[in-house]
């Protein structure tokens, strides 16, 4: 019996339907799929029930696991269903694509001129060292090409991109993915008077559910005529038909399932000598392949991935259901909004399906397809509301559902380490967005905290810690969790730092410490330690930070550093972490900050002296986290250079309000300072500066203390008219900072005593004019004035 090809959609649940009744029918020898013949070993877990798509192959160059591709499977794939089919009756499955080490050389040239040619009849089986694609050498990540998803045609695989990573369909630095110059399944829908490809389809394939394999490949062949050729099909369905053509020896009864774009060349009679000149002088690269876990938002066509489809939930629903799917559709609509709180009746799916139904009727389609369910979803359903339609949209159209694969599946042991960490910490890896709220004195959640931190040190951003609820404590952190399947490679790429997560993220630590360039690089390093509990990465670190900082005479550096080392130092206990000389550096660090600050803070500019209140406010606030010791030689520093004269106004300001709030200025002698500069003959901006650097935080003490308020209050009213325009940004930007109720507060002290006008501006007061200004004031003062 001859070959029989089954031209195919890829992730098309119609021709997942039709390739399984066929090879029912045909019972084939052997089965050869499109796809990378270094998996060819992996074929066997198919039959493990535990292997439940959406799964994808991940293929990677084994000496550099940043060079990676994909190539998912959902449970809808005509692939997959074909190869559940071999391997439940034991027929053996080849993939007969091009070896996807191809792509990361050209030819090899041998001294000469002479080319060395790979031996493309040796067979898609699994390599050592398989052959190398003809890819070009300059690109940094060669990920591998999709096509676009209305095409029938070939689905490359794909590469994740740097952060964010997104596998699907990225293309590095090549500015987009390859696309054929002609779109088949588009051809062919226009030619039928559609003007959406995938409406066509789904009427003449999935709602039909009739095998068409000969009619889709005549149509693919008449498209092909005289159209351009991509030159990566060509090597591709070269190297198909000399595959073909050693399998031909060995059997007689073959099953050939590819993308339908290819069936033509397959069929077509080309001397194998054409196809061996095509093929040959490529070098070998090794690769390693295995499985790992997809979602059905990677398959999504809008994310990226061209060979996808626009909606993966609807397709696992064409497939899976076996009867009434317009009905059990809207009944997991109404369901998932349900969910969310909206109500959702039975009356209201039973008029969603007939207005379903009679749209598909009026539109003369075969059944009511998605188009006809959105609608009538957004009219009945959610009652016009474009979030309810998002939310169907986004669980059910795209769907959320994350795959998974075996324990035993092979893996590096950096990836096995974290998965049984995640057994041991119950943590379940999911597509869903999902909060998690750590109490971190309970031993579980300490130690659920350290391992996300490490996940980030090594590129695996599982968890993103989020600014929500927030504990009076420091024993609270909460994370926002969502697993993403290019994380697999990712885990690739970190394996080359240790086989553990705790050692690999030691080393990346060490290894970020030691060509770290500036002393804020350390300092960062020194916090994440604490927050990743790696008491190995602290000598490494510290000796960085020791001579990162002895090196540097930036006394903003230094100021720049020593709150996060003051964090660490507090919150080490809270973490049960070792912290070993860090307190010994942290002091040393600060002693030089007070040193250098009386040098650093005369004679600045605006610009300048903003940068610095900014440092010595972190650090201000850095020294309340340690001991009395320390606290009292900073402030004593801030003691020594507050009453100097050539201090910026906005840093006198400031450090006369931190001196206050500490205990060692007097309201007396606050109320002095700041009559300097808010006095006639000063300019109202270098006044208005000082205002800035005094209340900047918060207003309470205009609140509490009648003497500074009626201060600035004379202050104010006193600004001559043509100056005010001048300091109300500065006026704006300290009054806004203040809280609602402090501003009521402040606005119904002056309104009870009635403010201290100057007689000079009250006589001849023009009552429209001041009328005039209200609503600016009402918006400053946080009430509304009459």
């Amino acid at each position: 019996m001859p070959e029989r090809f089954y031209g195919i959609r890829h992730h098309g649940p119609g021709s997942a339907r039709a390739v399984v009744a066929a090879l029912a029918a045909q019972r084939p020898d052997v089965l050869l799929v499109e796809g990378p013949p270094e998996a060819d070993e992996l074929v066997r877990w198919v039959a493990d029930e535990r292997l439940e798509p959406p799964v994808a192959l991940l293929g990677y160059a084994t000496d550099d696991p940043r060079r990676a591709g994909f190539w998912p499977f959902a449970v809808f794939s005509p692939e997959w269903q074909a190869i559940r089919w071999a391997v439940d009756n034991g027929v053996p499955v080849r993939f007969f694509d091009l070896p996807y080490a191809y792509r990361f050389a050209e030819p090899e040239e041998q001294p000469g001129g002479q080319v060395e040619p790979a031996d493309p009849t040796s067979g898609p089986a699994t390599q050592a060292e398989p052959a190398t694609q003809a890819e070009p050498a300059t690109q940094a990540e060669p990920a591998t090409q999709a096509e676009p998803a209305t095409q029938a045609g070939q689905r490359r695989p794909t590469e994740p991109d740097s952060a964010p990573a997104d596998p699907a369909g990225a293309t590095g630095d090549r500015g987009g993915p390859r696309q054929r110059p002609v779109d088949p399944i588009g051809e062919l829908a226009a030619a039928a008077g559609y003007d959406d490809p995938e409406r066509w389809w789904e009427d003449v394939v999935e709602h039909r559910g009739a095998p068409a394999f000969e009619a889709v490949a005549e149509a693919m062949a008449a498209i092909r005529e005289g159209a351009p050729e991509d030159p990566d099909d060509l090597l591709r369905e070269a190297y198909m038909r000399t595959v073909l053509r050693q399998t031909r020896r060995g059997y007689d009864n073959i099953a050939v399932v590819c993308g339908a774009w290819h069936v033509p060349a397959l069929t077509a009679k080309v001397a194998a000598s054409a196809d061996a000149a095509l093929l040959k002088g490529r070098r070998k690269t090794k690769v390693t392949f295995t499985w790992v876990p997809w979602t059905y938002g990677r398959l999504a066509s809008w994310q990226g991935y061209a060979a996808g489809v626009r909606s993966p939930g609807w397709y696992h629903h064409l497939f899976t259901t076996p009867d009434e799917v317009v009905t059990r559709w809207l009944v997991a609509a109404a369901g998932v909004l349900r969910d969310e709180g909206v109500p959702a009746s039975s009356a209201h799916v039973i008029e969603a399906a007939r207005l379903a139904e009679t749209l598909a009727t009026l539109r003369g389609r075969p059944l009511a397809g998605l188009a006809e369910l959105t609608e009538a979803s957004e009219a009945v359903l959610c009652e016009g509301e474009p979030l309810r339609l998002e939310l169907i949209n986004r669980r059910l159209v795209v769907g959320e559902r994350l795959g998974a694969v075996p324990d035993d599946m092979p893996a590096v042991p950096l990836a096995r380490d974290l998965a049984a960490q995640q057994r041991s910490l119950r943590l379940k890896p999911e597509a869903l967005d999902r909060d998690l709220d750590l109490d971190l004195r309970r031993d579980t959640d300490l130690a659920r905290s350290r391992l996300l931190h490490r996940l980030r040190l090594l590129g695996v951003p599982w968890g993103d810690p989020t600014g929500g609820r927030r504990s009076t404590g420091t024993f609270r952190e909460q994370w926002r969790l969502r697993w993403q399947p290019e994380f697999a490679v990712r885990l690739v790429e970190a394996s080359a730092h240790g086989t553990t997560v705790d050692a690999a993220a030691t080393a990346s630590v060490a290894a970020r410490a030691q060509a770290a360039g500036s002393l804020a690089e350390v300092t960062a390093l020194v916090e994440i330690c604490l927050l990743a509990d790696l008491p190995g990465a602290y000598p490494p670190v510290l000796r960085a930070l020791d001579t990162r900082a002895a090196l540097d005479a930036d006394v903003g550096h230094l100021m720049a550093a020593f709150p996060a080392l003051a964090r660490t130092l507090r919150y080490g206990d809270v973490r049960r972490t070792e912290l070993g000389g860090l307190a010994e550096v942290t002091t040393g660090i600060l002693a030089r900050v007070c040193a250098a600050l009386p040098a650093a803070v005369g004679g600045l500019s605006d610009e300048a002296a903003r940068t610095l209140r900014d440092r010595i406010d972190g650090v201000q606030a850095a020294v309340g986290l340690l001991d009395d010791g320390v606290r009292d030689r900073w402030l004593d520093t801030l003691t020594s250079v507050a009453g100097r004269d050539d201090l910026a106004g906005l840093l006198a300001g400031r450090l006369t309000r931190l001196l206050h709030d500490a205990g060692r200025l007097d309201r007396d002698e606050v109320r002095r300072r700041m009559g300097l500069p808010l006095t006639v003959g000063t300019a109202p901006a270098a006044g208005a500066a000082w205002v800035e650097g005094f209340l900047g935080g918060g207003g309470l003490l205009l609140v509490h203390d009648d003497d500074l308020l009626s201060l600035v209050d004379d202050w104010l009213t006193g600004i001559p008219a043509d100056s005010f325009t001048e300091v109300l940004p500065l006026l704006r930007r300290t009054f806004g900072g203040f809280a609602a109720g402090e501003r009521r507060a402040i606005g119904e002290r002056v309104s009870a005593t009635g403010g201290t006008v100057p007689a000079a501006v009250a006589v001849g007061l023009d009552h429209d004019r001041a009328a005039a200004v209200l609503p600016t004031l009402s918006i400053l003062l946080g009430r509304e004035l009459r």
